[in-house]
Formats: C-alpha cells, sequence, structure tokens
C-alpha cells in the first residue's frame, strides 16, 4: 500500500497520488459511487487540493473515476455495459504481447509456476488478483512493445475494479489459476500458439463471474 511518507520519496507526486488514490478504489476504501471527500484525502494523503486535483482527473481519464459539474469526483460505478466492452479486448491485447514475447525462459517458467500455484491455494480476494496481475505481467515481460504493454496495464487497472468485486468464489480463483497452469504447460512444450489461444479463451472467460456478480447485484437491489 501506498502510505504518506513514501509519497514524498518519489519523483513524481501526480504519478504517486494516482497510485495512492487507485490502491484505495482498488481495496474497497473509495467504494463505486462514492464521492470523493477532496479536503479529507487531501488531509490523509499529506497534501494540498491542487496536485490531488490534478491526480483526480488523471485518474478521470484513466476511467477509475468520474466528474460530475458543480459537484466534485465520484468513483465511477460498475456496469454490465463496461464489463462486455472491456473484458475482450485484453484477450487480443495480452495474447499479442504473449506472441511476441515467445516462449518463456526457465527462470520466467518458474516464477510464473510459484505464481499459479500460489493463485491455486489463495483465499483472499486483494492477493488474488495481485497474484493474476503479476502472473500475466511476467508472461509477457519480454514483449519489445512498449506501447502494447502500456496499454494492457491500462486495461488491467480498468478490470481490477470488477475483479475485486466478483471474485469472491473459491471455484473463480481455482479456475483461473488452472487456466494459467494449462498455458505454462502448453509453453513448455512449445506450442506458442497453442498457448495464445488457451490464453485468449480464459481472458474472454474471466467476463463471465463478473456478469453473474453484477446480475445477483441487480436481483438484490429489485428485491
Amino acid at each position: 500500500m501506498t502510505t504518506k511518507a513514501t509519497l514524498f520519496n518519489r519523483p513524481n507526486l501526480g504519478e504517486s497520488l494516482m497510485d495512492a488514490v487507485r490502491e484505495m478504489v482498488f481495496e474497497g476504501r473509495l467504494p463505486p459511487g462514492s464521492r470523493i471527500n477532496e479536503v479529507h484525502l487531501a488531509q490523509e494523503l499529506g497534501v494540498s487540493r491542487t496536485p490531488l486535483r490534478e491526480a483526480l482527473s488523471g485518474l478521470v481519464a484513466e476511467g477509475a473515476l468520474e466528474s460530475v459539474a458543480r459537484h466534485g469526483f465520484y468513483v465511477r460505478n460498475l456496469t454490465r455495459d463496461e464489463a462486455v466492452a472491456i473484458y475482450p479486448i485484453r484477450s487480443f491485447l495480452d495474447t499479442e504481447a504473449l506472441r511476441l514475447s515467445g516462449t518463456p525462459g526457465p527462470a520466467s517458467f518458474k516464477r510464473l509456476e510459484s505464481l499459479s500455484l500460489r493463485l491455486s491455494e489463495c483465499t483472499d480476494v486483494y492477493d488474488a488478483i495481485r497474484l493474476d496481475d503479476a502472473w500475466h505481467e511476467e508472461l509477457w515481460r519480454r514483449c519489445p512493445n512498449p506501447v502494447l504493454i502500456d496499454l494492457i496495464r491500462q486495461f488491467m487497472r480498468r478490470t481490477r475494479r470488477y475483479e475485486l468485486a466478483s471474485m469472491r468464489h473459491p471455484a473463480d480463483l481455482h479456475q483461473s489459476a488452472r487456466a494459467k497452469m494449462e498455458i505454462e504447460k502448453l509453453l513448455r512444450a512449445g506450442d506458442l500458439n497453442g498457448a495464445c489461444a488457451r490464453l485468449r479463451k480464459s481472458l474472454q472467460n474471466g467476463v463471465k463471474p463478473v456478469l453473474r456478480w453484477l446480475e445477483e447485484r441487480e436481483s438484490s437491489q429489485d428485491s
């Protein structure tokens, strides 16, 4: 977690503040639909409102927040339309990054296997999402296209809020871990095309528990 003390040790205050607020959204301390109290948040982070507002504006562009005229900043609500729109994009971006990266080396395989094993045993949703992100980043560590990697990380941040809300069922976590182990097996066999196809399918299926959770939430709100 980013702390007030580390904010001023980093060269770019705006990026540090964005990281801090993004982490609050990720951890649910700033839940979907909530209004950002800029005065209290600036005090909590130990900064003035000017750099904070710049950071919040950056998170608006990123899609985590929205700005309402004369009302301020709000954490964006989770919607079915957005989930359906963003998840398929990840399946194409990550697959291309893996294709460009090629088959991992021995050290990378070791890290991938460690991460997928830890994910299979994980019981905490926050840890699970971090492990999932780390596994994907390791998968395309050698991708030579920095623009593609930047796009993937942007979409990772957008999908993270949905995963935080939806990945509460152990079966979903175990299924994700199994898919990763299957991808690793294909890569070890030298089947890069097969691994890319399995990765795409896994990412496309990632929206299913999200949609299930959104439907359950809508049903509970209507009852």
